[in-house]
């Protein structure tokens, strides 16, 4: 098992794909690591899969594995804690860092880092289980936000447990939903404009991250939910967007930037929606592990770059590595520094 740094993908022998998991997207983690594992396989790599939910997830350390393939979604697979395990194993693994996974899932640290930078991103508001709607203090942030308003909650992914308010009547039913979810949840300005999305990919061996073409979405009455985005055929997928060149580059640019924001590696997927008010783009969230089932748009994203599913996973692979340092032989961390 390589125990540190970055290997390059057709040395790798033994990758174990992470697929299924504990979060509510696990029917979806699975069909991403099905299609992952598949193209390993024909790459010619000794690819086993690995549930985290039917195994321990300390069992990694005996397969004598060279890397890990991160193909779980959600909470307990995209937020840190696999790649936190992975990195005491010393087991090499796709995508990003124990802190860039925790902070892209959590979506208001994202907004709060981005908002920092001038990445443009939808003003919100925080509210976590128990807050009262009623006290003086929330009311007016909340009305600072106006309406329609999009409530979604803080760490989840594919649209699960997310209503569009029109009306501040219906916000007490729509955080409610939320916080079925996670422990808080974000009320924010919503957003009325087209859909895109942007894949990025770090290059092998270091270097700067890369945006693939930009995906226009296109969902039955704007409605991108969980059954639209993985399951319906009516939602039309552009690729790449009929937009001008200036808007993509200017969307490709603020992706490439907001991945850097957050430190992450490897790929991500960054959502965005064009402000028909403004005509600008505005970035909602990033997801660090994303979709590689049929329906997913790093794939498609990828074809228009001229790249291969095998390929772009065998891209991935290339990027995988540990990313917290050892100390120096010799050196405890309890040891005084030089000097």
């Amino acid at each position: 098992m390589a125990d540190s740094g970055r290997v390059l993908a057709h040395a790798m022998q033994r990758v174990a794909v992470l697929m299924g998991g504990q979060s509510a997207e696990r029917e979806i983690s699975i069909r991403s690591g099905q299609g992952v594992l598949a193209a390993l396989r024909e790459n010619g790599v000794d690819a086993i899969a690995f549930d985290p939910a039917d195994k321990p997830i300390g069992d990694l350390a005996g397969l004598g594995l060279d890397a890990c393939f991160i193909c779980l979604h959600g909470r307990f697979g995209e937020d840190g804690t696999v790649q936190g395990a992975l990195e005491l194993m010393r087991i090499p693994y796709t995508g990003s860092s124990v802190l860039a996974s925790a902070l892209a899932m959590d979506k208001a640290l994202t907004k709060q880092v981005w908002a920092g930078l001038g990445i443009p991103t939808p003003q919100f508001v925080e509210l976590t289980n128990g807050e009262s709607l009623a006290s003086d203090a929330n009311r007016s942030r909340l009305e600072a936000l106006g309406t329609p308003l999009a409530v979604k909650p803080a760490r989840e992914g594919s649209s699960l447990g997310f209503t569009r308010v029109n009306d501040r009547e219906a916000l007490g039913a729509a955080l409610s939903k939320a916080l079925q979810f996670d422990r808080s949840a974000l009320v924010e300005q919503f957003i009325a404009g087209r859909e895109f999305t942007v894949a990025l990919l770090d290059e092998p061996g270091g270097g700067s991250v890369r945006a693939l073409p930009v995906v226009e979405i296109c969902a039955p009455g704007g409605d991108y939910g969980y059954d639209n985005k993985y399951f319906g055929d009516e939602t039309k997928y552009l690729c790449p967007a009929p937009i001008d060149r200036a808007l993509t580059e200017q969307m490709q640019a603020l992706s490439c930037r907001a991945f850097e924001a957050l430190g992450c590696e490897g790929w991500a997927r960054v959502d965005i929606l064009l402000d028909q008010k403004t005509n600008t783009p505005v970035l909602l969230e990033i997801n660090t592990s994303p979709g590689m089932t049929d329906h997913s748009l790093v794939p498609m994203a990828a074809r228009e770059a001229g790249m291969t599913y095998g390929a772009l996973v065998m891209q991935i692979l290339a990027t995988a590595r540990l990313k917290t340092e050892m100390p120096p032989p010799g050196r405890g961390a309890g040891d005084p520094a030089d000097g």
